[in-house]
């Protein structure tokens, strides 16, 4: 499967344009990206989580509204985690997707989750990457979201490509990026206006509450690494606590990622939905 061209396609649903790539032929893995990321981002970084699965499973990359390829919207509850994990299940609807397994990295983790919430039989397994803050750790991430969507409204996008490169690397990437250029990078084609929305619907934005995560039923691949304030262990730790089927991986040096892909390939050999 890994030779295999993707294909791009553009699908209306809710009212927006959503940009997805399609490969191989199955059961459906979708996969969602991070906050201001986008399928091409998420290319440059070299982790691909799906890039193992055999013969069987057709590979959904969707860039969220406002990401990427995707259409945008100017409002901000447009970009909450409970509404793109709605744009999620109505792309399946249009795809003729009934039942697939939901994944992501991040926001993507997030929507994931979400999705599984609203509809519980359709979403089979979940592979969650990187979960970021929930809960307790949510308050202080989501008022930095909207100091970020204030620095944008003032001083515009290379001040914020600023603010971001400044911070300390994750402890696992450290010296392997510059952080200076990859935030300008991941900055260089955004909409002001877009971005500020989308910082404002994030910082509206948890996990569905802890008692209904705690029925869900579906096998669950955590996948975390450690010393990142954005994706604190500890949202990691709490949701294999609450999910009666989950594992939990931690990655503490940089070899470690290199098993992901085997991770979600093998978990979804024995998972199928």
């Amino acid at each position: 499967m890994s030779s295999e061209a993707w294909r791009e396609e553009r699908v209306r649903v809710r009212g927006a344009v959503l940009a997805v790539q399609r490969r191989g032929h199955g059961q459906a893995f979708y996969w969602g990206h991070g906050l201001t990321s986008s399928s091409a981002q998420e290319d440059q970084t070299g982790l691909r989580l799906w890039e193992r699965l055999r013969e069987g499973w057709e590979v959904l990359r969707v860039d969220a509204r406002g990401h990427g390829a995707s259409s945008a919207d100017s409002d901000p509850d447009a970009y909450r985690w409970s509404e793109l994990a709605a744009d999620c299940l109505a792309l399946a609807d249009a795809l003729g997707h009934d039942r697939f397994v939901a994944g992501g990295a991040s926001m993507g983790a997030a929507v994931a989750l979400h999705a599984a919430v609203a509809a519980p039989g359709r979403v089979g397994a979940l592979v969650l990457m990187i979960p970021p803050t929930a809960w307790a750790t949510r308050a202080a991430q989501a008022s930095r979201y909207r100091a970020s969507a204030e620095l944008v409204e003032r001083e515009g996008l290379e001040a914020l490509a600023a603010a971001e490169a400044s911070q300390p690397p994750i402890p696992i990437f450290r010296g392997l990026f510059d952080p200076a250029e990859m935030a300008r990078a991941r900055y260089a084609a955004q909409d002001a206006s877009v971005l500020q929305a989308i910082f404002r619907g994030a910082a509206a934005s948890d996990f569905p509450d802890p008692d209904a995560v705690a029925r869900l039923r579906q096998p669950t691949l955590l996948l975390a690494w450690e010393g990142d304030e954005g994706h604190p262990l500890s949202t990691a730790v709490r949701l294999a606590e609450l999910l009666p089927a989950a594992t939990l991986s931690v990655a503490r040096r940089l070899q470690d990622l290199g098993a992901w892909p085997r991770l979600v390939a093998e978990f979804c050999a024995r998972h199928c939905v």
